[in-house]
């Protein structure tokens, strides 16, 4: 099995070593990065399969070191977030985060998590589902190069966005709930209070609407989930 590489950026340097051994035994080859700045830097100079970006550093913070990774790339990025701190994660998301993990975090269940976004990322060697191409209306996916087009026009998407319309794409004109979509594209049950679901459809819409898609081609079906609707 291949090597991932991870870049880990955190400003407390004894976690980064204790998370960086861990992280080896499972097979994840390792560069470390202690503060914003230097994690972009290094970001952009190097091909990393999955970024973990801690956002409480100084200077620069991870929300920054965030918006100046998305300018340049699409690496899966995992955002480290202070407990209780739902504002972090939500704004995270809607930046283009994958996922989060809330501190301290347990080292299995960042593998897990990790292992989850490399499965739906680009990079991930698991091969798709047929059909390798989805066409509902004016929307169109290539699930083997994981792009996506509205009429005709590139959507910029990031794994776990792609992986939420190619669901909803799958089931146009099906509700599909909330726990479904989360498990299916996150690889995580649904929690209490947990918004990433509505915030990668959040995303997903926005960037339609700025391709002329109509508002009400994903709409929410309250206390039943969300659907692609057939024009």
């Amino acid at each position: 099995m291949a090597t991932n590489k991870l870049l880990l950026v955190d400003d407390d340097q004894e976690l980064c070593l204790l998370l960086k051994e861990y992280l080896q035994t499972e097979g994840f080859e390792v560069s470390l990065a202690h503060d914003g700045g230097s994690g972009v830097e290094l970001a952009n100079r190097s091909s990393f399969d999955v970024i973990v970006l801690d956002i409480m550093m100084p200077v620069v913070n991870g929300l920054e070191a965030l918006r100046k990774i998305r300018e340049q790339q699409r690496t899966p990025v995992l955002m480290l977030t202070a407990k209780g701190e739902t504002v972090d994660r939500i704004v995270g998301l809607e930046m283009g985060a994958d996922d989060y993990l809330p501190k301290p975090c347990n080292p299995r269940e960042l593998v897990a998590r990790l292992r989850a976004i490399l499965r739906r990322s680009d990079n991930a060697d698991t091969p798709p589902p047929l059909p390798d191409e989805l066409q509902v209306d004016g929307l169109k996916l290539h699930t083997k190069s994981r792009t996506a087009f509205f009429n005709d026009a590139a959507i910029p998407l990031t794994g776990a966005e792609f992986t939420v319309l190619e669901l909803l794409m799958r089931e146009a004109g099906e509700v599909i709930s909330k726990e479904s979509l989360t498990e299916n594209a996150l690889n995580r049950k649904l929690t209490p209070y947990d918004r990433s679901i509505d915030v990668h459809v959040s995303n997903i819409r926005k960037k339609l609407s700025k391709l002329g898609a109509n508002k009400d081609l994903i709409i929410n079906i309250r206390g039943a989930g969300y659907m692609l609707t057939r024009q």
